[in-house]
């Protein structure tokens, strides 16, 4: 997620607590988006793991890690989940994975592309990502900060 403007860049699905997942996640975010100046993250075993830490070093992006009991420093991420899990997954029964990874999916396309936030003047996450994001020449004035 880049915290200026909430949009989830990228995404994996998993039941296991393998580091692998997280790892294509922001392997992919880097391809498609760049490089983040700042990447912010939380004490699971996903994002402290070597794999995960060596693609962020790299790729030369400083790591910021939550201390002890600061969900304050990750709140837009613990935000989104707490909505992904009451709005998505909890309201509806899912029976498969694959339809899990489709509901998902469709709740997240959503929020970036059509749920106006007031944080971001009424815009959507892909609208004020655009709008930040990109220069007349179409190329990326600034590095996100990703979490």
């Amino acid at each position: 997620m880049d915290w200026a403007t909430r949009k989830v860049l990228a995404w994996r699905l998993s039941n296991t607590m393998d580091a692998g997942f997280c790892v294509a996640a922001l392997e992919e975010a880097l391809t498609r988006f760049g490089k983040p100046e700042i990447f912010n993250r939380d004490k699971g075993s996903q994002f402290t793991s070597y794999a995960f830490t060596s693609v962020l070093r790299d790729a030369e992006v400083r790591i910021s890690m939550d201390g002890r009991g600061r969900w304050m420093d990750n709140v837009l991420i613990e935000r989104l989940w707490r909505s992904l899990k009451y709005e998505c997954v909890y309201f509806h029964a899912f029976e498969t994975g694959s339809e899990l990874l489709a509901g998902l999916g469709q709740w997240i396309t959503c929020c970036k592309t059509q749920r106006p936030h007031s944080g971001l003047a009424g815009r959507t996450p892909v609208e004020a990502y655009q709008r930040i994001g990109q220069s007349d020449h179409g190329r990326h004035e600034r590095q996100p900060v990703l979490a």
